[in-house]
């Protein structure tokens, strides 16, 4: 029963006594407590009587003294998020210094540098700020060289960011980081265009390539062929050299010489393939000849000049 009764009383003291008690010291001013990157503005009769942006437990006694006791119930306390936040703003129209009409899409950080200009100064200072860049980008940006605003982003983040600090601190905003995110055409008659200007560059650059590498492969055959052609020339030249100094050792040996000759005079023979009469030098010899010849046909005499009678003869080939 005891050890019921306690975690009863355990029970309304942690989840309502004590509870309860913090209440009532928060609302009396005795203590609050701020959190990370947050900050705390109160405001008493239309007039700011404290501003807590240092994380931690604070005593309001010691930072207002007697109005600490009062703030919560006949004053205002204003909540106040002190993290870095970001914006993107899509397409801001500019014009190139050609004419070309633009599209520039910036993106930026910020944060809140003062709370009491920030609530009270402006009643709407992120609306503001977007203006603000907004207006700058056009100011700053508008008549720049078309390839200077396609590739110089860096720059062109730089100088809208000078611009734009100066008057958005005094709203309670500073600017961070800025950067020129995208960079476009807004005319569809003009991107065609484009487009069909790239195809046409791709064309004529790919057929260059070709051709040019047409060029160099005849070039290189034309060059092959040429010294292919000296280096048969040269093979040419010197081939009867050597086919002379060869022949002019020969003939120092009239015996070698003569067999030579008569070797390479038979050859052409053979190959060039000519009849060849064959007359025997004694008669008896020719009369056997024909006795054994084949055929019923006899061989017919060949009459000399003088008108004497030239004994038969057969044709061979060589």
């Amino acid at each position: 029963m005891e050890t019921l009764i306690i975690a009863v009383i355990a029970f309304f003291a942690s989840f309502i006594i004590v509870p309860l008690g913090l209440w009532f010291l928060r609302m009396f001013g005795f203590y609050v407590i701020v959190q990370e990157r947050r900050c705390l503005v109160y405001v008493l009769f239309g007039k700011v009587v404290a501003v807590l942006d240092e994380p931690g437990l604070h005593c309001l006694w010691l930072e207002m003294s007697w109005r600490a006791p009062i703030i919560n119930w006949f004053g205002r306390r204003y909540e106040i998020d002190l993290r870095l936040d970001q914006e993107y703003l899509r397409s801001q129209p500019v014009n190139s210094e050609e004419g070309a009409p633009m599209g520039i899409g910036i993106w930026y950080e910020m944060y809140i540098s003062d709370p009491v200009s920030y609530l009270f100064k402006n009643t709407d200072p992120r609306g503001s700020l977007a203006a603000n860049v907004s207006n700058s980008t056009v100011r700053c940006l508008s008549n720049m060289p078309l390839g200077d605003m396609m590739a110089n982003r860096h720059t062109m983040s730089l100088t809208v960011r000078n611009e734009v600090s100066p008057q958005s601190h005094d709203w309670g905003y500073r600017l961070g980081s800025v950067y020129i995110r995208k960079v476009h055409f807004r005319d569809a008659d003009m991107i065609r265009q484009i487009e069909s200007k790239v195809v046409n560059r791709l064309r004529q650059v790919t057929s260059s390539i070709k051709q040019d590498g047409v060029n160099q492969v005849n070039i290189i055959t034309s060059t092959a062929e040429r010294q292919a052609a000296v280096e048969f020339a040269k093979a040419g030249a010197t081939r009867p050299q050597i086919v002379g100094a060869a022949l002019n050792q020969i003939s120092q040996d009239a015996d070698v010489s003569e067999a030579m000759f008569s070797i390479l005079e038979t050859q052409r023979l053979l190959e060039g393939g000519a009849s060849i009469s064959l007359i025997p030098s004694h008669p008896s010899l020719l009369a056997d000849l024909i006795a054994t010849a084949p055929g019923d046909k006899t061989p017919k005499a060949r009459v000399k000049p003088t008108g004497q009678a030239m004994p038969p003869i057969h044709e061979a080939r060589g």
